[in-house]
């Protein structure tokens, strides 16, 4: 047994006495039991007892029991629950308040049976959580408990949990359970589970708290090669901010404009994403996730890419006339969008080609009146009275597409002069006979000739 007492006349406030136990290494369930004093004849406590259970001489931590008064000897237990190979000890503390009196304690046992008043925790387990999960605590007690005692977990350098829930089995067993809600890095650490009674303290083993960092690419994906309607790339994510291991990939990919995105699971390195739209812009990141609750990290840096153009899904549908003069033909067709273009980048052009001269001509010319709703183009300086053959071309930087051909012929228009030289005439008595040449440019079918 110890015993140690302190006389606090004439000591000012804060001034500290310590007793130190012996390190103990226990196997087995054991008990300390201590016998006590706090007294002064003003009634005004003269100062304050602690008790504190030091681990693996590590910090000492907060104090697991207190008192300030008591006027007679009491008697309190400690339920130790360090289990070998640990060892521990246990200081006893007085800090004087600047009031006279004396604090007292004697009859320190180390008992070789479990306390009677106090419940013995079990072994407490370490918890994994990811960060911004619950961590949840299991403080399994043998002995009972009713709604008196007080229950927390206290931590080492980090916040004690308040009492989550306690679920009781019978008169010789319980279990309580603590949470630290959205733990992050800063909880991570050691804590044991308390129980104070009536009758003294029930102190645990240190269990830790280890707070996981769910895993993010440091870099973007890379690209490997690039389609139409799809994209390879290298998932690039053997470098993280964040813990491992990685148990899943995914890839999260998304238009740069509008919301459209989708999420796909990935089991190799590089990785085809099919069914894009061409000439579209993506934003493509990689999804890490580590075991555990929450264990998906945020997006990755993100790889923005374009898919290529697409051969046009076809020409110009629905090719018309809509007007025919001498020299003009104005056409018209179905108004057609990225759908038919599958870029957008394209451009039309009107092809067209007729006789002139004996020779062939064939010419082509832009329209640009392809965003319209009624799309149009005029075709001038054609020869009158001539078949015109008329198609469309529809080209992005993939391939083109035709429509089908229209053949249109312009109308009559007034003919050339006869040439003068070639008029003749022959004269008679009664009459002149005259003969010329056809003019040049008949522009339709000559019906009369008037001289």
């Amino acid at each position: 047994g110890s015993f140690m007492l302190v006389n606090t006349s004439g000591r000012f406030s804060g001034q500290k006495a310590h007793l130190l136990m012996p390190h103990l290494k226990e196997n087995d369930t054991h008990c300390i039991d201590f016998h006590y004093y706090v007294s002064s004849k003003s009634g005004a406590s003269p100062g304050t007892l602690n008790v504190y259970v030091k681990v693996n001489d590590g910090p000492i931590g907060n104090p697991v029991w207190n008192t300030s008064i008591t006027a007679t000897w009491s008697r309190a237990e400690l339920a130790i629950s360090t289990f070998w190979p640990n060892f521990y000890q246990v200081v006893f503390e007085v800090v004087t308040s600047g009031h006279s009196g004396y604090v007292a304690i004697d009859e320190v046992k180390v008992l070789g049976h479990p306390c009677t008043k106090t419940p013995h925790f079990l072994r407490l387990q370490s918890v994994e959580v990811n960060a911004g999960q619950f961590a949840t605590f299991q403080c399994t007690a043998n002995g009972g408990t009713d709604s008196s005692d007080r229950l927390w977990l206290q931590g080492i350098y980090v916040r004690d949990a308040p009492l989550k829930d306690i679920k009781v089995f019978n008169a010789r067993r319980f279990v309580a359970l603590f949470s630290v809600v959205n733990a992050t890095k800063r909880d991570a650490g050691n804590y044991r589970c308390m129980i104070r009674t009536e009758g003294g303290v029930g102190v645990s083993n240190y269990a830790e708290l280890i707070v996981k960092e769910p895993p993010v690419p440091i870099a973007p994906p890379q690209l490997s090669s690039v389609g139409a309607t799809y994209l390879w790339i290298q998932l690039n994510a053997n470098s993280i901010n964040g813990d491992g291991p990685i148990i899943q990939r995914e890839v999260e990919y998304r238009t740069s404009s509008g919301s459209w995105y989708d999420i796909q699971p990935v089991d190799s390195t590089s990785y085809k994403i099919g069914h894009l739209d061409p000439d579209t812009e993506y934003e493509i990141s990689v999804l890490l996730t580590r075991p555990g609750e929450g264990g998906t990290g945020s997006p990755g840096p993100a790889l923005k890419t374009r898919t290529k153009c697409a051969d046009p899904m076809r020409g110009p549908r629905r090719l018309e006339v809509v007007e025919i003069k001498s020299r003009q033909i104005t056409i018209c067709w179905e108004p057609f969008g990225y759908n038919v273009t599958r870029c957008h980048r394209y451009n039309l052009t009107v092809h067209y080609r007729y006789q002139a001269g004996g020779q062939e001509q064939v010419r082509e010319e832009v329209s640009w009146d392809t965003e319209s709703s009624h799309p149009q183009h005029t075709i001038t300086n054609l020869s009158p009275y001539t078949n015109v053959s008329i198609k469309l071309v529809l080209m992005n930087p993939e391939g083109r597409k035709e429509s089908q051909e229209l053949v249109v012929q312009t109308d009559e228009d007034v003919p050339s002069a006869v040439p003068l030289e070639s008029i003749q005439g022959s004269t008679f008595e009664e009459k002149i006979f005259l003969q010329w040449r056809e003019p040049a440019q008949t522009y339709g079918v000559i019906t009369l000739y008037e001289v």
